[in-house]
């Protein structure tokens, strides 16, 4: 009882304290909003084979762009964007979205299906320094008890650009009888993608945030920015248990992307269809990013109470979806066997309805899965720089399990396989993280209760406004 007072009494010392110190949110909603441009990616994949007949183009492109940022994210974007800034990130990486939409454009044309792959795997470098920049905005740009909502509202606008996309989809092939997208629709992709790139000059960097606890961080930084101090930052911050423990939390967050795009959507409805159902997806997830954010920042819960809440909701919430994804599996099988294969209706309301609300319902996990993620890297540290080494960790995971997945889909292997993988190793993962939630504190600050729970590059880079500290 008195842990959860104190608790409440340090969460409202942090909001007393932004509001005296004059904090300034307004520029990482302008960074989230550049991204509701950039998620008609997402918005593509949610199609099933960004929109082809065949998904193995669409696979191998995936394995490429994973990979690429499996190889990049965390040795090489991660220290060099406490060099360059989140601007300058979001500046090399954003245009390479627009290509990888050209590609597909190409391949729709001329069956081109290096260019596409090719064309992944530069999206792959180029995103690595767009979501970099994002986490570390994300996770540091506001008051520590404001983490949960900054994550909600980041999920809400991001995944509102691939519903958009999805719907301007649905409302371009409604007619269609054919298996693909239009080109009209890569090139309406193209257009707005280009766009959200040249709108990425408004990113604040993280000396306008009127924040003292990163301002001071950052001061901090510009006395670190050799190579060799960020590789000992790097190393510092990596190789301790709770940080060890959240890979494999990593690793799952988009495994099962492969299986639901293409063979729960891809495999079973058509065209039009399948453009509807990537909408509601990405709309579940705006729903799961709140109401993940909204329970990970409850004010008459401390923050290792929160913690726990997080991951009981990802427990029971997985193990009830995912058994709905094995019924579906085996009707599926069924359907595959006597050949019926993309050709469901969302009018077949009878047949249709149960698929549907599966599909909804595995966007919402992803949401709830990826908010808990970045709430609990918010929790290590304060510091942009100690955000940015986590997020690039957390990226790098991410995309090599990805990459996995997506060469497992592009071999053809069978949907009941594939569910099983993805079941097993985000249940599994979730049993392997418990010492990091036993080890989240009630707060970041050195000079708070938990200040030897955090990261060893806390204590070179995580500089706190200690005036504050008598609050």
């Amino acid at each position: 009882m008195a842990e959860s007072t104190t608790a409440q009494t340090q969460r409202s010392a942090d909001e007393e304290s932004a509001i005296s110190n004059g904090v300034d949110l307004s520029p990482w909603y302008s960074r989230l909003f550049t991204d509701a441009w950039f998620q008609m990616y997402n918005a593509l994949g949610g199609m099933g084979g960004s929109g082809q007949v065949d998904p193995t183009i669409a696979a191998n492109a995936n394995v490429a762009l994973l990979s690429a940022t499996a190889g990049t994210a965390l040795f090489i974007v991660g220290p060099i964007f406490s060099i360059i800034g989140p601007r300058a990130c979001w500046l090399v990486g954003g245009w390479t979205y627009a290509l990888y939409s050209g590609s597909l454009l190409c391949f729709n044309i001329k069956g081109n299906g290096p260019f596409v792959i090719a064309a992944g795997a530069i999206l792959g470098v180029g995103a690595s320094f767009l979501w970099i920049a994002q986490g570390a905005i994300m996770t540091t740009y506001v008051p520590e008890s404001q983490k949960g909502r900054a994550i909600a509202v980041f999920w809400i606008i991001f995944n509102l650009g691939g519903m958009i996309g999805s719907l301007v989809s649905f409302g371009l092939n409604f007619h269609s009888t054919l298996g693909t997208v239009s080109d009209s629709t890569y090139i309406a992709f193209i257009v707005i993608m280009a766009f959200g790139w040249m709108i990425g000059v408004l990113i604040c960097p993280p000396s306008r945030i009127k924040l003292v606890q990163l301002r001071e961080a950052e001061e901090q930084i510009d006395e670190k920015r050799s190579i060799h101090k960020m590789a000992k930052v790097v190393v510092d911050t990596l190789f301790q248990v709770k940080i060890l423990c959240m890979l494999p939390l990593f690793f799952c967050a988009n495994v099962f992307y492969s299986y639901q795009q293409n063979d729960v959507n891809g495999y079973t409805f058509n065209i039009r269809s399948r453009s509807l159902n990537s909408a509601l997806y990405w709309m579940a997830q705006m729903f799961g990013g709140l109401i993940m954010g909204a329970l990970l920042d409850l004010k008459f819960f401390n923050r290792r109470q929160r913690a726990w809440l997080g991951w009981t909701v990802l427990l029971v919430t997985g193990m009830a979806i995912w058994g709905g994804g094995y019924a579906f599996q085996k009707w599926q099988d069924r359907r595959l066997a006597a050949g019926q294969k993309q050709d469901l209706d969302y009018l077949d309301s009878s047949t249709a309805t149960g698929p549907i609300f599966l599909y909804i319902f595995y966007g919402a996990y992803d949401a709830l899965w990826q908010s808990f993620c970045y709430w609990l890297i918010g929790t290590m540290s304060n510091s942009a720089a100690i955000a940015a080494v986590l997020v690039g960790a957390y990226k790098t995971f991410q995309a090599t399990g990805g990459a996995m997945a997506w060469r497992i889909n592009a071999l053809h292997k069978s949907g009941m396989t594939q569910l099983a993988m993805d079941w097993g190793l985000c249940i599994g993962s979730l049993f392997i993280v418990i010492p990091t939630v036993m080890s989240v504190t009630l707060t970041s600050r050195p000079e708070g209760e938990g200040s030897d729970g955090d990261v060893k590059g806390v204590k070179e880079l995580d500089v706190i406004e200690k005036e504050n500290s008598h609050l």
